[in-house]
């Protein structure tokens, strides 16, 4: 795999490939800001290190959304933000999933504002957070079907009526 990333010495992505190797498929700078293409089976552990190491110290999770690539595969991204606050650094870090085993693990554990973004992530694109502690629709109404903001979602797809609670 060719790096689309430009390359950088950095201590953040040196630790995290010397301590999960061959689990960082690509590191490098994207748009200013550290980015590492992950295993999807290693996202919980890498955010436990990036969150734990005292000379990393990732507190924040800025945010966390989903990206469908169609008709690439894998189709899927699972994209993370963190941020050190001492440091003022930041690292995307990016799991690519595909549409049939589409799920990876929470990180709500981790992170309590987690919870809601992976809802909305389930919501919107249909992916799955093995663990997550209450995984239910959070904009949609519940008899939605389907997942609106997947690119081959049918425009004009009829949903359930919704009628007045008697």
């Amino acid at each position: 795999m060719s790096s689309t990333f430009e390359p950088v010495d950095n201590n953040t992505l040196k630790a995290i490939k010397k301590k999960f190797g061959d689990a960082v498929l690509e590191a490098g700078l994207d748009k200013g800001d550290l980015v590492a293409i992950v295993s999807p089976g290693k996202i919980h552990d890498i955010i436990v290190f990036l969150r734990d190491s005292p000379e990393l110290d990732f507190k924040m999770l800025i945010d966390l959304f989903v990206v469908d690539y169609m008709p690439r595969k894998p189709r899927f991204e699972v994209v993370y933000h963190l941020h050190c606050l001492p440091r003022n650094e930041r690292i995307r870090l990016r799991v690519q999933l595909d549409e049939k085993k589409c799920e990876v693990d929470t990180i709500t554990d981790l992170y309590s504002v987690a919870n809601w973004l992976e809802r909305e992530a389930w919501d919107m694109f249909g992916v799955v957070f093995k663990g997550h502690p209450n995984l239910k629709r959070l904009l949609m109404y519940e008899p939605f079907e389907g997942h609106p903001l997947r690119r081959d979602y049918p425009i004009n797809k009829r949903q359930p009526l919704i009628g007045p609670k008697n």
